[in-house]
Order: C-alpha cells, then structure tokens, then sequence
C-alpha cells in the first residue's frame, strides 16, 4: 500500500511539473561559445561568449561600444539577465539603427538603461543620441530598490507597436508611448570610460537572453504604471532643457488664422492629437488658409512633427509679419518647405535649382538631397533653429542645410528669388510661426518650441 501511494504522489508530481512548464515558443539569442548572429558597432570594447555568457570589457579612449544583432526586430517581448560592475554605466539597445548618414553611423535608439549607481534608473527608457530620457524612474522608487548590486538581474522588456514596457526582476519599471521608431536591432553596451584607467577592464555581462517575435498579445503582461505618453507633450528631458508646447494637441489655442483675429472656422481640423489641413484642391490660402502663432519669436528652436498625403504641399513659415501681404495667397516669411518631391511639380521648379523640395529654404536654397524622409503617410519631424540670425533646418534629427539671414550669401539669394519685390525679406528681428495651407491634407503634431535665455546686460 506504501508503494501504491507513494507511486501515486511521484505520478501527480510529475503531472503537476509538466503543467507548470513554459511552453512560450522563446528563441535563445546566444549560443554556446560563440558571438554568431551578432557584429560590434561605435567603440572597440570586447565581447566574448564563455557558454553562453557574454563577457563585455571596457576599453580606453574609445566611445560607446554595442554588441548588436544582425537580424533587426520590430514587435518582440524579450528577456535577459545581466551582472555590471558597481562603477559601470551599460544598457540593452532595442528597435535600434546605425545609419551612414546619421552621425557617421553613429548607434541610436531606444536603450533599457543599466544604472548601478545612487540614481538607480535600471529599467528606465534612455533614447541614445537623440531625445536622450524618456522615462526615467523618478516616481518609481518600486523599480529603483528592485536592482541588485553585484548580483544577476532579470529584465523583461516589450515592444508592441508604440508601447514599450520593461520589468526589472519583476517589478514594473517603464511603461512608455512613443512611435518615433519602429524597428531596429538589439544591442548590448559597453559604455565608454574615456581615458578614467580606474575603469579599464571592468566588465558587464549577458546571459539567458530570449526573445519572442509571435503570438505577443497572447503572452504580453499588464503594467500596473501609468504610461508616459510622448504624443503632444514634453519629454523629461525636453521639460529640463527649456522646451514648452506650441500647440496643446487638443484645442486651438495659442493660434489664429493668418488673415483673421480668431482660428479659421473651417479647413483645418483637430482629430485624435493632429492638426489637419483639409484637402481642398490644391490651391494656396484659399480654404481655411494659414495658421500662425499668436506670439511673436526671435531666437528659438522649433520642433514639428509633419505627415504628408500624395502630391500634398504645405510649409513651415518663421519670422511671418501677417501685415504683409493682405491680399491672395499665403503670408511673407521664409520657409521651411513641405512637399511630396516625386509627385508635386513643383519639387521642379524654383528660382534656384531644387530649392522648392522637401526640407529647402522655399525658392533660396536646396536640402541636402540625402536627407532621411520616412515615406509619404509616415511621421517626419522638422526642427528648425534660428539663434542670432543663424539658421538650420534639419529632418529626422540630421541637418540638411543653414545660412545666415542678412549675409551678402542670403541677400543675393533673395534678389534672386520671387521675394525680391519685398523690402528686407526675411530680416525681421521677430515675427510669427505659421502653418501653410495649400490646399493639400498635410497633418501636424508635436509642435514644440524653445526660446534661449537671454543674458542680462550688466
């Protein structure tokens, strides 16, 4: 009888067991002995694989060196664990890219941070080489306590369409939404030491790596966090730098029609956080017309995030006196031109060659034709800097051309140009920000501005 329930109790454990088995269909990232399936980008740190660990070492005065994928992920749920040095900084790279012509193919990306130190932000959303922290851990002193010096640490991290969520040893750490880029490889830091020889040689390590790429609402887990939403708002680190919203995503303040003393009472439309230019034909200033600013800017920074339609035309003006030209068509001021380049004819014309296409200072000077457009229907985002009178306009975070206003370069230029019949064109020491209608749908988000602090004259 003992035998009989003894063999019972072992059946039931052994059901038991297999029951609680992991049937997620994972695929393990390392192999044993061997770095296959990944390439070393930015610095020269090393990687070595001792069965299945990666062993990464610093190396002095060399920049930040990643481990990185060769296979490119968009939507996974992935898992690792990882041991640093106290007196090392590191981070997990996700949905991340080397491209040649963003800073020399520079890495940059999304990164789970790894923070060792006092701050504790392990497990918090870093944005490497570009916006920089997005979701840190300041009110999140749960994930904070969770790190375990000198000890292995467990992460989970999902990426699902815009919503990024991480986990550290199992208490929520991030929970983020944020479309700014899609897909990318998965890399493993070593962070730069300089030439701090006190470092030389520290190490962090990998292990257990897994990622899964199928079935992901299946096995996706909640977050008990409220997300940080970056859609017309402000970045952590955008709110420490000075940034503020020029447009509040859901109403029309702080704007008015070009030709009016009140917003435009049809063609432009608010919808799910955009601002919408109606299509109406294709015709300048004739439906809703133009939007500006009710406040004036000298010196500023400006952030817009822009999508097209096929064939739309559309712009970014600055330094607008809505003065101006009262009669037909569009406001004075220099642009920032918007358009779809292979179907809009007007990508041909100009009064200098090439300087109507996407990104180019309207009809005076041509965008760096390598320039990285997400194609027609996708987000791209305009940044235009003017600070004591020079000018930059960049496009997905990679300036394509500047000038100084009021130089003999730019005044030539101008008595070149359609605007040549305008006495000090483009000179004004402020004026108005404003979105063009052309009749085309083009809709606008994001929009940010950021004014430099003016030294007190003594």
């Amino acid at each position: 009888m003992k035998f009989h329930n003894l063999f019972f109790l072992v059946l039931i454990g052994f059901g038991l067991s297999s029951c609680n088995e992991d049937k997620t269909p994972w695929e393990d990232l390392f192999t044993n002995n061997s770095l296959e399936g990944f390439n070393i980008k930015g610095g020269n740190a090393t990687y070595q694989n001792e069965n299945g660990t990666i062993i990464g070492t610093t190396a002095a005065n060399t920049p930040n060196t990643f481990l990185c994928t060769d296979k490119e992920y968009s939507d996974f749920i992935f898992e690792i664990e990882y041991k640093v040095d106290a007196t090392m900084n590191s981070g997990i790279q996700i949905r991340s890219n080397s491209l040649p012509y963003y800073r020399d193919g520079m890495v940059h990306g999304y990164q789970i941070e790894i923070d060792p130190s006092k701050r504790a932000w392990s497990g918090g959303i870093y944005d490497e080489k570009r916006r920089k922290w997005l979701n840190p851990l300041v009110d999140n002193p749960q994930a904070q306590k969770a790190f375990k010096q000198n000890e292995w640490n467990h992460y989970r991290v999902e990426a699902i369409g815009d919503t990024l969520k991480t986990w550290i040893n199992g208490v929520a750490a991030a929970y983020l939404i944020d479309d700014k880029t899609g897909s990318g490889f998965i890399g493993l830091q070593v962070h730069s030491i300089g030439k701090n020889k006190k470092n030389l040689g520290k190490q962090v390590l990998w292990r257990n790596a897994k990622i899964l790429t199928t079935d992901l609402p299946k096995y996706s887990q909640e977050s008990p966090l409220e997300p940080i939403i970056t859609k017309n708002n402000l970045t952590y680190q955008e709110k420490k730098s000075g940034w503020k919203m020029l447009w509040d995503g859901k109403t029309t303040k702080g704007w008015r029609g070009a030709k009016l003393d009140k917003f435009p009472e049809k063609g432009w439309s608010i919808e799910n956080g955009e601002l919408i230019v109606a299509d109406t034909g294709g015709a300048e200033s004739t439906a809703g017309g133009d939007i500006v600013t009710t406040k004036e800017y000298s010196n500023f920074e400006l952030l817009v995030d822009f999508k097209l339609t096929d064939g739309a035309n559309s712009g970014i003006k600055y330094y607008v006196d809505t003065e101006l030209n009262k009669g037909p068509g569009s406001s004075i001021g220099l642009e920032y031109q918007i358009l779809d380049d292979s179907l809009h004819e007007d990508a041909k014309r100009g009064s200098h060659e090439g300087s109507r296409t996407v990104c180019s200072l309207y009809d005076l000077i041509k965008a760096d034709p390598i320039k990285p457009l997400n194609p027609i229907g996708e987000w791209n985002t305009a940044y235009i800097k003017s600070v004591n009178n020079k000018v930059e306009h960049w496009v997905n975070d990679v300036k394509v051309l500047e000038y100084e206003r009021g130089s003999d370069e730019f005044l030539k230029l101008v008595s070149e140009s359609k605007y040549a019949k305008w006495p000090n064109f483009g000179l004004l020491e402020k004026g108005q920000i404003l979105l063009q209608d052309h009749g085309d749908k083009v809709s606008f988000r994001n929009i940010k501005i950021k004014v430099p602090k003016t030294k007190k004259k003594k």
